[in-house]
C-alpha cells in the first residue's frame, strides 16, 4: 500500500527539510512505500528547490490558499491513504503508525493533538489547554498533521476552499459523514513561531473577529494576517536557529 504525504508550503526554505526529514525517518522506521509531495503556493524563495533536494516531488500553484495548496498537493499523489503534514510540523513514527492502523480498522480520517516547539507565552500554553479539549470533545483536529483513506477524503470534496482558515474543521465534519474520525494519542510538533511574533493584542483582535463574525473572518485572506500576512520573523530564530538537514531517500 502506499501511503501519501502532502504538504502545502509558502515561503519555507528554513522548515522544509525538517519537516520532509522527520516523514523519511517516520516512513522509514515502519517500513512504509511512500511518496512525499509539496505544493509550493506562491513562493518568493526557494521553497522548491530545497523541497525537491529533500527527496520530494514539487508542484506549484499561485493561489495563496492553504486549502487549496492542500488540494493540490494531494490532487498529485497516488496513495491508498493520504496524510496532511504542515510545512512546519514534524511527525513521528508512533503518530503516523496510529493513524494507519486507524485507518486499518475502518476509520475514514482523523488527526492528531500537537505541541509547540520551543517557548510560548503563557497565555497561549493556557489557550492550547482550551483549545486540546475542545478538539477531543468535538473529535476536531488542527491542519498540522491530518490524514484521510483516499476514498474518503475525495468523497468529503476534499479541503474547502471557500474558506481560508478553519478548514480543518470543515473537513472534520464532511469526513465523519463518511465514517469515524479519529484522533490518535500520539502529538506531533509544530511551530509557535506565530505565536512569538505576533502581540497578545493582535491575536486577541482577530480572535474575536472570528467568533462574532465567523463566516465573513474564514473567508477572507486580509482578514487573517496571522496565516496570510507578512511573514514575521520568529524570536527564537536568533538564538536557535531554524531548520535541520533533511534525510532523503
Amino acid at each position: 500500500m502506499l501511503v501519501s504525504f502532502a504538504i502545502p508550503a509558502h515561503n519555507e526554505e528554513r522548515r522544509l527539510p525538517a519537516t520532509i526529514g522527520a516523514i523519511h525517518d517516520a516512513a522509514r522506521t515502519l517500513g512504509l512505500s511512500y511518496e512525499i509531495v509539496v505544493a509550493d503556493d506562491a513562493s518568493t524563495d526557494a521553497t522548491a528547490r530545497v523541497a525537491r533536494n529533500a527527496g520530494a516531488t514539487v508542484v506549484s500553484i499561485e493561489a495563496r490558499q492553504i486549502a487549496a495548496a492542500r488540494n493540490a498537493a494531494a490532487a498529485a499523489t497516488s496513495g491508498e491513504v493520504l496524510f496532511f503534514v504542515d510545512a512546519d510540523t514534524t511527525v513521528n513514527a508512533q503518530a503516523v503508525g496510529e493513524g494507519l492502523l486507524a485507518i486499518a480498522h475502518g476509520a475514514a480520517g482523523g488527526g492528531a493533538m500537537f505541541r509547540f516547539d520551543g517557548k510560548i507565552p503563557l497565555w497561549a500554553t493556557a489557550t492550547l489547554a482550551l483549545l486540546t479539549c475542545f478538539f477531543r470533545i468535538f473529535r476536531y483536529a488542527g491542519g498540522a498533521f491530518m490524514f484521510a483513506r483516499r476514498s474518503a477524503f475525495e468523497a468529503a470534496g476534499g479541503w474547502d476552499q471557500t474558506f481560508y482558515a478553519g478548514e480543518e474543521i470543515a473537513l472534520a465534519r464532511s469526513l465523519k459523514r463518511h465514517g469515524r474520525f479519529v484522533i490518535i494519542r500520539t502529538r506531533v510538533v509544530t511551530s509557535g513561531r506565530k505565536l512569538r511574533a505576533f502581540e497578545g493584542a493582535e491575536l486577541l483582535r482577530m480572535t474575536l473577529a472570528m467568533v462574532l463574525s465567523p463566516r465573513r473572518a474564514v473567508r477572507s485572506r486580509e482578514r487573517l494576517p496571522l496565516w496570510y500576512g507578512p511573514r514575521r520573523a520568529d524570536p527564537a530564530d536568533q538564538d536557535t536557529g531554524a531548520g535541520m538537514a533533511a534525510r532523503p531517500p
